[in-house]
């Protein structure tokens, strides 16, 4: 018995230390790259991210397909100071997956106060 909690102890301080360790060496929802960074791959989407009725270039839908995989990634780029300070507005970006008729897209998936259509 003492043994198992010796155990379980050293178990949940190393997920710990292991969780600080990643957020200190800046691991995040973009991996090592900062959500404003990753910002700058959806240039190509800047008017669609802003006019609900603007068509979406091939270019802007092939570089969400490359966020298709990480939802929290997308999520967190498109609530960025990067893509606030250029005017996306998130309620109409979060329908570009749609779209650009991504399947594979994160259907109902919550993006803070937005959820994936």
């Amino acid at each position: 018995m003492v043994i198992t909690s010796k155990l379980l102890t050293l178990f949940v301080a190393l997920v710990l230390v292991g969780t600080i360790v990643d957020k200190v060496n800046g691991a995040g929802e973009c991996g090592r790259t900062s959500p404003d960074a990753m910002a700058f791959r959806l240039a190509p989407c800047a008017t669609a991210a802003e006019d609900a009725n603007a068509q979406v270039s091939s270019q802007c839908c092939s570089q969400v397909q490359s966020f298709s995989q990480n939802p929290g990634c997308l999520c967190a780029v498109l609530l960025s100071n990067t893509a606030k300070s250029a005017g996306i507005k998130p309620q109409v970006a979060i329908t570009i997956p749609k779209r650009c008729n991504i399947a594979n897209r994160p259907v109902g998936y919550k993006c803070g106060a937005y959820t994936l259509p």
